[in-house]
């Protein structure tokens, strides 16, 4: 489960379910244009990496089905998708599964 930036492990923190948490990658800081943008005005990336995932969707019949990401996927997911948390300085998203457009290959 290990990336370049962080890992499950050092995050203290497992998603339960269905659930995934997912690092955003870096946005473009200039417009089309040329003009620098600020913080403010840059819009969130909606690209990011999965960093832990959890054990899986339960089923009504009691099973339990393997999520499709793992840890270290590029993934691409819903621009107003998942709720945001900061944890040592770094900002993580967590999502549903359903939330998740595609995988980046």
């Amino acid at each position: 489960m290990a990336t370049a930036t962080a890992t499950a492990s050092s995050l203290k923190l497992k998603p339960i379910g269905d659930r995934v948490i997912a690092q955003r990658l870096g946005s473009a800081e200039k417009s089309r244009g040329g003009l620098y943008l600020p913080d403010s005005a840059q819009e969130k990336p909606q690209e990011g990496k999965v960093i832990a995932v959890g054990s899986g969707r339960l089923l009504k019949n009691g099973k339990v089905v393997p999520l499709a990401v793992k840890a270290g996927d590029k993934i691409i997911f819903g621009k107003y998708s998942g709720n945001e948390i900061k944890v040592d300085d770094k900002e993580y998203v967590f999502l549903n599964e359903d939330d998740i457009l595609a995988i980046v290959t």
